[in-house]
């Protein structure tokens, strides 16, 4: 049964294909290791976690005819440099670098912030049974390979142009979106209607070509002259532009969209099969990474845009300043267990708003625990052989009409809430034994993670 994904590039639904038979790779971008995630952050998480579970979960035939299980490779990043607190269109180069924000709050370095709040995520996500990625990279481990992606982009430019994909000005190294003519492809904005500089903070650099150019590399002068991580910049050719006395040495850091473009481009090679990411990734941070990294490779990026949407609170949008950032260890706090929540995120498509309420989420417990009560009584009943094998042929033909509508709902753009259904139904199902209907959760459960 063929998977089908809804595509944000096309915002269509498609037939999944892989690049390379067997194979699924999967990058997501991962979490800016600031603060401790909240649980709209969790849900992501857990989004990717059951993404990666359904294409396992799956087969396919290979050329011999053999019938195989996807292998699938899960990239999660960690940003622990180059995020601003700036992240619209226009202005996503300006403010404070979101670890050098933390680093002072908490009077700790930059690096020793990242190494505390990935732990924090790490622990949060076992909690939640989302398997940790099988590759966790850390921007700052790849600045060399960025800095050779930012020199590819300086000296190319469009096939018969005499212009490159990047240019340099006092603050920085930037990418000239005039010289990629798909930029918003995956956005459908209107470039031309936003307001030239709107929102933009104090670093704002008056000599980009377009207000939407973004950077690839940020210098160490002007608000960002005592960023606390800075390495020596991109060896560039001079001549294409004289250094000024505010730039120094060149020192500075990535732009925030150049670490995704390059860790993927590590791990999976200039074009893979699915990226994942929040709906606010879409007309930024994903419009950025496809236009550099196919200018760069001279290739398609990514075949298939997955992004997940919203968690509400109450309605509205989660606030620090609110106080309704909640974490895991919140609803631990409460005496409610994390996987609760992960029980509560398998009622939504991922496509779809959450709103989270702790009624909501007390609701949620209810019916959790009222599923674990169900399965302990059926493994109370299972040891019972009377008339076994006579039922287990009876039923044989239910079995595999579950097994089917399962595995319809979770191909069907990765639909929990509805396969979820197909289980409760299952289980108030008086025809098929306590023991076949065990087997058959459990099997539904290497998707849900559950119990």
């Amino acid at each position: 049964m063929p998977i089908k994904i809804f595509n944000t590039l096309g915002r269509e639904l498609q037939t999944f294909s892989p690049i390379h038979e067997g194979k699924v790779n999967i990058y997501h971008c991962g979490p800016t290791v600031y603060w401790d995630q909240h649980i709209g952050n969790m849900r992501a998480t857990v989004i990717a976690d059951l993404v990666k579970r359904i294409f396992e979960y799956n087969t396919y035939t290979d050329k011999n005819g053999i019938v195989k299980n996807y292998n699938v490779t899960l990239v999660r990043n960690y940003t622990d440099v180059g995020h601003l607190t700036g992240d619209n269109v226009g202005d996503a180069d300006t403010g404070e670098d979101r670890m050098d924000k933390a680093a002072n709050r908490e009077g700790l370095t930059a690096n020793a912030i990242a190494d505390k709040y990935i732990a924090n995520f790490e622990r949060d996500i076992k909690l939640l049974n989302a398997d940790s990625a099988d590759e966790k990279p850390r921007a700052t481990k790849y600045i060399d390979e960025m800095k050779n992606m930012i020199s590819d982009l300086y000296y190319k430019g469009p096939e018969g142009s005499n212009e490159n994909f990047a240019y340099k000005t006092s603050q920085g190294i930037y990418f000239d979106i005039s010289k990629y003519p798909s930029y918003t492809k995956l956005s459908g904005q209107k470039l031309n209607l936003q307001n030239a500089h709107s929102g933009h903070g104090d670093a704002y650099d008056n000599d980009k070509r377009n207000s939407a150019d973004f950077a690839l590399w940020i210098y160490a002068t002007g608000s960002h002259a005592n960023a606390l991580q800075t390495w020596e910049g991109p060896m560039l050719n001079i001549l294409h532009h004289t250094p000024t006395k505010e730039e120094g040495t060149q020192r500075g850091f990535p732009g925030w969209h150049l670490e995704c473009s390059v860790m993927s481009k590590h791990y999976f090679g200039a074009h893979f099969d699915v990226h994942m990411g929040g709906i606010e990734h879409i007309p930024v941070h994903h419009t950025n990474e496809i236009a550099q990294s196919e200018c760069a490779n001279d290739e398609k990026y990514v075949n298939y845009w997955l992004h997940n949407e919203h968690l509400l609170i109450d309605g509205n949008k989660m606030a620090k300043s609110e106080g309704t950032a909640f974490t895991v260890n919140d609803i631990i706090n409460k005496n409610i267990n994390p996987l609760t929540l992960r029980y509560f995120f398998l009622q939504a498509h991922y496509r779809s708003k959450q709103n989270f309420t702790w009624e909501a989420l007390l609701a949620s417990q209810t019916a959790y625990n009222k599923l674990k009560k169900q399965i302990e009584n059926l493994k109370l009943l299972s040891p019972i052989k009377l008339n076994k094998i006579l039922i287990t042929q009876n039923s044989k033909e239910k079995i595999n009409l579950y097994e089917e509508k399962f595995l319809k709902a979770i191909n069907s753009d990765f639909n929990t809430s509805q396969a979820l259904a197909i289980m409760w139904i299952l289980l108030k199902d008086k025809d098929i034994m306590s023991d076949e209907k065990l087997n058959l959760i459990y099997k539904f459960d290497q998707v849900f993670g559950i119990l």
